[in-house]
């Protein structure tokens, strides 16, 4: 106020500035305990979990041999128990790579529609309908599966039954096709746009520079865009679980019914009384399955380190 009762509209401003700022400087200053505070409660409760499993997994070893788990027979309940997890390993691999046969290049073609080709109102419409594809419950793909994919697969090879590999690895495909786009159409409009106006003003054709230029600008984030969509596909256990057969038998035919790592695990975890050698080792089979996970993840990071080593 002034001295005539009047508010100072030129020291409101500065006060409000001076806050800003402050409250500027407080954000700049604790970004990075903030960022790091989060990141270790990640870090910490991934190691928690992989110890918990862990810990559950080794006592299987008082009953079978390291290189038993590795056999082709899972039979949990015969005298003496057979706890071979190849089976398993076998088919998640099989269904896996089924899945990103079809999912990888679907959606790396459906991204590079979204995101070079499409109108933009066309463009709103295919990003909706991916995120409403990612948004189905699993549960509802197992439906559709078991009642439209499994009894087509069935009367196309003209099979005993339509719950097989084949069948698991079209729904898989179907559910990891959401992450895959999205991921995908994210990286490809990361591409600065002065690459695709250098690429036409040489001459080249939008085709060839979509095929050319952005592709090969976006594969660090084309190449997460298959981990993570590789990663929806070995961690899907209720769609798979109604789909593939469930047989616990060794086959690496796309024909024949399977088993994976989270089906078993799903199957029988609640049959499997607490502390016996059923129980430990379908704990194994959790900790083989983070095993894969971090392998994989890990292979990941070195193939796109070497590509951007070489690229430079």
């Amino acid at each position: 106020m002034n001295g005539n009762g009047e508010m100072d509209v030129t020291r409101a401003p500065s006060l409000a500035n001076r806050r800003r700022l402050a409250l500027r400087r407080f954000a700049q200053k604790m970004d990075r305990p903030v960022f790091f505070a989060l990141g270790l409660v990640s870090l910490v409760t991934l190691g928690v979990i992989f110890v918990f499993v862990v810990r559950e997994a080794i006592p299987v070893f008082r009953y079978v041999s390291p290189s038993s788990l590795l056999g082709p027979a899972w039979h949990p309940t015969s005298e003496p128990p057979l706890f071979g997890a190849l089976p398993m390993i076998v088919a998640t691999g099989l269904v896996t790579l089924g899945a990103l046969v079809l999912a990888i290049p679907l959606g790396f073609a459906s991204a590079g529609f979204v995101a070079e080709i499409a109108p933009p109102a066309l463009r709103d419409l295919a990003k909706s309908l991916l995120e409403l594809l990612a948004a189905i419950p699993s549960v509802v793909y197992g439906f559709f599966g078991l009642t439209v994919v499994a009894p087509l697969v069935q009367r196309t090879f003209n099979l005993p039954t339509g719950q097989n590999g084949l069948s698991a690895s079209l729904i898989l495909a179907l559910m990891a096709l959401p992450t895959v786009a999205s991921l995908a159409e994210d990286a490809l409009t990361a591409v600065p746009k002065v690459h695709r106006e250098a690429s036409l003003a040489l001459g080249a054709s939008r085709w060839q520079t979509t095929w050319r230029v952005v592709f090969p600008s976006a594969f660090s984030g084309l190449f997460g865009a298959a981990v993570l969509g590789m990663g929806r596909a070995v961690g899907e256990t209720m769609a798979v679980l109604m789909v593939a057969g469930n047989s616990p038998a060794l086959t690496w035919s796309f024909l024949r019914p399977v088993r994976t790592l989270t089906a078993g695990i799903a199957l029988e975890m609640a049959e499997a009384p607490s502390g016996s050698a059923h129980y430990h080792a379908l704990f194994m089979l959790g900790a083989i399955l983070l095993l894969i996970a971090l392998a994989t993840n890990g292979l990941a990071e070195w193939f796109r380190g070497r590509v951007a080593r070489q690229g430079e």
